[in-house]
């Protein structure tokens, strides 16, 4: 076994168990490399594809300290983002803390009560969890306040995925408790696929450690794209897509993404009814509906997966053969994540390809592997101004203590930059203002307007910072099938209605309106699905290249099919009068429409449009205001009248917060969880801060501005 050179080694049985029941020659690269700094106590973060052995190089150092300094009761959190990725590490962690002695347990909101109060009253060595579960046990009369004071070290697994929302700031809070509670900072272990800012996402991760521990970047990969095989086609529509898939690659296993569930259910569904073998996964389905269906096919060899993002992360579904993507990820990050899951064999390459269905995918899915070709990636950036978090952790805090002191609860969180010291103050006086806390002799805790908003089911809704959409529940017979929106009740059909879920139809018996369930039983009949959804703001990185890939940009490390290339060319021709080298365009539809082509991304625009508005509150439509690419004109707008109300509009822009900011609607508003524990100026705040792409506008607000040329 080898060692880093000068460097203690793992603890000698845990070496024993690696060679003799692993088998394994060596630790792999990133495990040798992670095993000096974990070791030391250092803070990191471990970079590597999916299947490169993170999980062991963070648990192998852990588990060795944890011998070698004895540590006694629960001392290791494993946290990741999914119940299903907890599911599938529990054995494995397990086993090897079994190779010393030690247990680990599982505890989410699926573990049943029997075993939660075992693990309550004989706490294990290494807990899994979620941070909301984890905040429950916080909360909760079932477990002693004593069982997180041995708490050593947290590790947080697929640390992307909770940087880029609330998720992430709601995990930090918690840990800042958790360190609170057991008197003493926590080792903080982060594991990632590849991301463009590995140093900004390890000190976000260190908290309260940052000045005090020291923190290191650990990587044994660089995400370049050299020895993938990677392919862009043009197939014009899902049924076309499902007959490629089909076609291609028979007795291998092949996962397919797409980015919606519905157009997961159409695609299994059209699978299907071409004879192949399908499985699906996606966050609608029922627990036991998609732990089958990842089984099944983790055992299979000629089948198909169609699966939404729920399948990025690093569960193991077996050894894939090749990963197929319908549509177009909106994020580099999100490729690398999916083009990672291939390639794990010896003499296998990574390989991933794309089949798009509309000009717009096309376009996308270009750009992006543009992007990936020119080694950039995404730097993961942790949404700003998380006020409502604050909000949230303040409820939870007194729910958590009973009561607070209305000076020193903010110690709790160690200082993590929720929101400003007059800012904290202003969002307590109101909650205690609105009811939602009570004060007494200097004292904060729970006030009635929590206990009628959110005291339902032992407060479970406050514990979570993300929003379920309301669904009804698909019922056959005693099976929970999964979930769908109530969307899919509006449409007029002939005859019975029915609905696909889990790749398969169904018809529709019985809707109990009141308890918001749909009785099926199976259907011949090939039935469709939808559920509502928002769609994403691009980055400016995106739109920018594909502008660039309109322009004629061109790409390397990947194969365009003839298919796409005939496509892109009618799209470059289609868009010319859209794009220029150097400047922004100004560009008169067919019916008169206006538009101002900047690709600058949604985020970008939504700043130039409220710069606009307060300058020239004419220029910009007042219905159709912007999407990623362009900003909608007044008709008759000219691009004189534009560079006009742009000089006037840069003295305002600013490059943060301090400059203008998007105004916020009240639908909006209602869609950031926990803005009723705002006071209203600062819920609609820090909505227009999250809306806002500053340095984009600001870049792009500087570029000459043309007429479009026909």
């Amino acid at each position: 076994m080898s060692r880093p050179p000068g460097l203690p080694g793992l603890h000698p049985a845990l070496l024993h168990h690696v060679v003799n029941t692993l088998q394994w020659g060596s630790l792999r690269p990133l495990q040798e490399a992670a095993v000096g700094p974990l070791l030391a106590g250092d803070d990191a973060i471990l970079l590597a594809p999916t299947a490169g052995g993170k999980t062991e190089a963070a648990v192998f150092p852990l588990l060795s300290r944890m011998e070698e300094q004895r540590w006694r009761g629960l001392s290791v959190l494993y946290l990741t983002p999914l119940r299903a990725l907890l599911n599938n590490l529990e054995p494995r962690l397990a086993g090897y803390a079994g190779w010393l002695g030690r247990r680990a347990g599982l505890w989410h909101g699926d573990t049943p009560a029997s075993a939660r109060r075992r693990l309550a009253f004989e706490p294990p060595d290494v807990l899994l969890t979620t941070p909301e579960s984890l905040e429950s046990m916080l909360v909760s009369t079932l477990t002693r306040r004593d069982m997180f004071a041995d708490v050593r070290a947290v590790v947080v697994d697929e640390v992307h995925a909770f940087a880029g929302d609330d998720r992430g700031w709601h995990l930090l809070a918690v840990v800042e408790r958790m360190s609170h509670l057991a008197g003493r900072p926590l080792q903080r272990i982060g594991l990632s696929a590849t991301v463009g800012n590995p140093e900004a996402l390890l000190g976000w991760l260190q908290g309260s450690n940052r000045g005090t521990r020291t923190g290191q970047v650990v990587t044994a990969d660089d995400g370049s794209p050299g020895g993938a095989d990677v392919g862009l086609d043009f197939v014009g529509g899902v049924a076309n897509a499902a007959t490629v898939i089909a076609s291609l690659h028979h007795g291998e296993k092949r996962l397919v993404f797409a980015d919606s569930r519905r157009t997961v259910e159409s695609l299994a569904v059209e699978l299907r009814a071409r004879g192949t073998e399908t499985y699906v996964s996606h966050s609608s389905l029922a627990v036991d509906e998609r732990s089958r269906a990842e089984t099944a096919f983790s055992e299979a060899r000629d089948c198909v997966i169609v699966s939404t993002s729920t399948l990025e992360l690093g569960i193991d579904v077996g050894d894939l053969d090749r990963v197929v993507q319908v549509g177009a990820p909106s994020t580099v990050a999100s490729f690398l994540q999916r083009l990672g899951r291939t390639g794990r064999r010896p003499g296998t390459a990574r390989n991933m390809l794309f089949l798009t269905t509309t000009d717009q995918e096309l376009l996308q899915s270009r750009a992006l592997l543009q992007l990936w070709g020119e080694g950039f990636v995404e730097p993961v950036a942790p949404p700003p101004v998380p006020r409502h978090v604050l909000g949230q952790q303040l409820l939870a805090l007194c729910l958590q203590e009973g009561r607070v002191g209305d000076v020193t609860w903010p110690q709790w969180l160690g200082g993590l930059e929720l929101a400003t010291a007059a800012e904290r103050s202003a969002i307590a006086e109101w909650l205690v203002s609105t009811g939602h806390l009570d004060r007494d002799a200097g004292m904060l805790f729970i006030g009635p307007e929590t206990e009628r908003r959110y005291g339902r089911r032992h407060f479970l809704e406050l514990l979570s910072v993300f929003t379920a959409d309301p669904q009804f529940a698909v019922i056959q017979g005693r099976d929970r099938l999964g979930s769908v929106d109530p969307m899919v009740l509006t449409r007029r059909v002939d005859g019975p209605l029915v609905i696909s879920l889990g790749g398969r139809s169904w018809s529709v018996t019985h809707v109990d309106w009141t308890r918001r369930r749909l009785y099926v039983e199976p259907s011949t009949d090939r039935g469709s699905s939808r559920w509502s959804g928002i769609a994403q703001p691009l980055s400016f990185a995106m739109t920018d290249a594909m502008r660039r890939v309109l322009l004629g940009a061109p790409g390397e490390g990947f194969v365009l099919w003839r298919r796409a290339e005939q496509r892109l060319a009618a799209v470059r021709e289609d868009s010319e009068r859209t794009v220029d080298p150097a400047a922004t365009v100004v560009a008169v539809e067919d019916r008169g429409q206006v538009r101002w082509w900047t690709w600058a991304g949604a985020r970008a625009n939504s700043v130039l449009a409220a710069a606009l508005g307060n300058v020239a509150p004419d220029l910009v439509d007042g219905v159709d205001r912007f999407d990623n690419r362009y900003l909608r004109l007044r008709d008759g707008a000219a691009a004189a009248d534009l560079r006009e109300a742009l000089r006037a509009a840069r003295l305002v822009l600013g490059t943060g917060p301090g400059g203008v900011e998007p105004s916020v609607s009240d639908e909006a508003l209602r869609q950031l969880k926990f803005a009723d524990l705002l006071p209203p100026r600062l819920a609609a705040a820090t909505l227009g801060a999250r809306a806002a792409d500053h340095p984009a506008a600001v870049a792009v607000s500087g570029r000459p501005v043309v007429d479009g040329v026909g």
